[in-house]
């Protein structure tokens, strides 16, 4: 945990998924591990920095695993842990109402459905 005390358990909850990029990177990992130049290029506009960045937090937070095989040159995959397929999982509620909020705004997604 790295901004407790929490007011609620929502407030736990999105100290863990803050930020732009988390949701959207829980929503990549979704359908398969990816190594990180494939989950860069499903994420356009994401810097390799910040990529890497939030990777780290997932990480740290037992989102995300990471797994490194010594080969050369060096293979690193990502895929979610079961809490993180169990927090991608609470979002969809969250996501149904972003595509109704969409439909009502007249507005269509750059990437994929939801």
């Amino acid at each position: 945990m790295r901004n407790p005390p929490y007011i609620c358990a929502l407030d736990a909850a999105m100290d863990v998924v803050d930020g732009k990029w988390k949701a959207l990177i829980l929503w990549a990992l979704d359908e398969r591990l990816r190594r990180f130049g494939e989950l860069r290029r499903s994420l356009p506009g994401i810097s390799e920095k910040v990529l890497t960045q939030q990777l780290r937090e997932l990480e740290a937070d037992g989102i995300v695993r990471r797994t490194v095989f010594e080969q050369t040159p060096p293979r690193v995959e990502y895929e979610l842990t079961d809490a993180g397929v169990a927090l991608y999982a609470a979002l969809g509620a969250l996501g149904e109402w972003g595509a109704r909020r969409m439909r009502e705004l007249d507005l269509v997604p750059t990437h994929g459905e939801e």
